[in-house]
Parts: structure tokens; sequence; C-alpha cells
């Protein structure tokens, strides 16, 4: 089966120690989000210069 853009929703991954909107993704929104994503990505931060937790925030 092949992918549909309307099975997938954009979201972008805030940095929990700077608050800053540093990377955008999109996930799947049939089936239930990963937990992989629930719990937070490490991601590199540009403001710190180092990784940090990043969690998922809808706009």
């Amino acid at each position: 089966m092949a992918k549909k853009a309307a099975d997938r929703e954009h979201v972008w991954l805030q940095c929990t120690e700077t608050s800053d909107l540093n990377y955008r993704t999109s996930v799947r929104v049939k089936g239930g989000m990963p937990e992989k994503l629930k719990a937070g990505i490490k991601k590199y931060c540009p403001r710190l210069r180092k990784h940090t937790l990043h969690k998922i925030k809808r706009k």
C-alpha cells in the first residue's frame, strides 16, 4: 500500500531547555504516534551547541 499524505501530520520539535522550535517533521496520525516520539528525541540545539531532548509541539 502506498502512503497517503492525509495519513501524516506536520509537527514541530521543541527544545526542552531553550523552548526553541528547531525542527519540523511529519508523523503518522493513523495508527497512533510511536512511543519514541512521545518520550522525545535527542536532537542538536544550535543555540546551546549540544544535543538536547526535543518534544513534539503542535501549532
